[in-house]
This record gives C-alpha cells, structure tokens and sequence, in this order.
C-alpha cells in the first residue's frame, strides 16, 4: 500500500516569512495497529457466528467449514502483523 505525500500548509506570520507545517500523516505504525484492530474484531465476530450456528440443530457443514478457514486465515494474518510490529531484537 503506498504512503500519500502530505501537502504543506503555509501560514504567514510575520513580514513577509512563510512558515511550512505539514499536517500530521499516519505513520506505519499506525496503519498496522488499525489494521490489526478490524482483524482482532471480525476474528471476535467469526468466533460468536460459529459457535451460535454450532448450537443450533442442523449445520450447513460446507458453510461451517468455510466460516473456520476464513477465522484461521484472520489468524494467520494477525500474527503476521504482530510480527511486525514487534522490533527485530539483533543481540
């Protein structure tokens, strides 16, 4: 996913001097971390929906089966992230 440039805002507030301020961008960091939150939450999500569909009589299996790849795909892809934002520790 590419980075957007931030444009600058100028502000004039003494004679004629022009200071740059550019507005706060998102960093990596906390794109991997909000990320990271929306999985956490439709891994949660997944978890309730298969368990009330376990629990109530007959079972689509098929639709089941496919429920618990895509929450074991969710997990595999939360760890990823995680191991992302966890620094390479060099001794």
């Amino acid at each position: 996913m590419p980075r957007k440039q931030a444009t600058l805002v100028k502000f004039r507030f003494q004679k004629g001097k022009i200071f740059s301020i550019a507005p706060r961008m998102l960093t990596d960091k906390d794109n991997l971390l909000r990320r990271l939150h929306a999985l956490r939450s439709e891994h949660r999500d997944l978890d309730t929906v298969i368990s009330r569909i376990s629990e109530h009589g007959p079972v689509d299996q098929l639709h089941l089966q496919r429920l618990k790849k895509r929450k074991l795909g969710l997990k595999d892809e939360i760890s990823r992230l995680e191991s992302r934002l966890i620094p390479d520790r060099t001794a």
